[in-house]
């Protein structure tokens, strides 16, 4: 059986943990011009920030976020976890000061910070480690698929020696690292990325459901026919294959993914998030 994250953050805090996910106002250079403006196929407006919180400030959204699961969590603590967009593509200062003001509170024991690896500069991964020595930091960075032929494809923006070299930097810096990688890209492999991935020196891996939302090319891509979209015990399959190539210490802390039920076009099994859980978690013990 794998290593969980629920099991993971006991063994490293003493106690459960939840995330809370803030938006730090971010955009992303595959969006704003600098590298792209349409961002990648799969990806919504809120730039895979559906759930997060919104606020003012981020000590506005750390006390909203924690309200609302703290019945869930009465002994607990929180990781801050900036989700949304490119979390650390901002000017140095901008990014100095979201950050101190996520670690703050006592509640908070890590940070965590989802971005590209082409957005980390050596002054923000000094900074991540600056902060590291105060509170915990995670990066966690989409890769997606190793294939650079498929990473052309979702208009990534960025070839996959940037990731490993993203990775190294901040592997040096004591930053501890998650990769998200995508099950059901066309003509992917994604057993081959998270091999890719576990050879880079990744920590711990988010494997991802390829749905298909709204309002995003790939919702286009799946008119067309080119994107046909895995069936429940496919998706099931390639995850057991991923997960088996993973060394012992590797955490999971994502199983699969899920988009807004407002927004999501197909597989519409994903759309229940707890029987596919189940499946899934009944699937890889067997």
């Amino acid at each position: 059986m794998y290593k969980t994250a629920n099991n993971y953050y006991k063994q490293k805090f003493g106690c459960k943990v939840y995330k809370l996910s803030l938006d730090g106002g971010f955009t992303c250079p595959n969006r704003d011009g600098s590298i792209s403006t349409g961002g990648c196929i799969f990806c919504s407006a809120l730039g895979s920030g559906e759930f997060a919180e919104s606020g003012n400030n981020i000590t506005e959204q750390l006390e909203k976020a924690k309200k609302r699961v703290e019945a869930k969590n009465k002994d607990g603590k929180y990781i801050a976890y900036f989700q949304s967009f490119t979390s650390t593509y901002a000017l140095y200062e901008r990014l100095k000061t979201l950050f101190y003001e996520a670690i703050k509170p006592d509640y908070i024991v890590g940070l965590n910070i989802g971005t590209r690896p082409d957005c980390l500069p050596d002054s923000t991964i000094e900074l991540l480690s600056e902060l590291n020595k105060i509170k915990p930091v995670t990066i966690e960075l989409g890769l997606q698929t190793s294939d650079d032929t498929v990473a052309e494809y979702i208009n990534r923006g960025y070839k996959s020696e940037v990731y490993s070299d993203a990775v190294s930097r901040l592997k040096n810096a004591g930053i501890e690292v998650i990769t998200h990688i995508i099950i059901g890209l066309p003509n992917d492999d994604p057993v081959k990325t998270t091999k890719f991935a576990v050879e880079g020196g990744t920590d711990g891996v988010k494997f991802h459901l390829l749905h298909i939302l709204k309002n995003t090319k790939l919702a286009k891509e799946y008119e067309t026919g080119r994107v046909v979209p895995l069936e429940l015990e496919e998706y099931a399959e390639i995850l057991k294959n991923c997960i088996s190539v993973l060394p012992r210490g590797t955490v999971v802390h994502r199983i699969t993914g899920d988009g807004a039920k407002r927004d999501l076009i197909v597989p519409m099994w994903s759309a229940d998030k707890k029987k596919t859980l189940n499946f899934l978690n009944k699937y890889l013990k067997n």
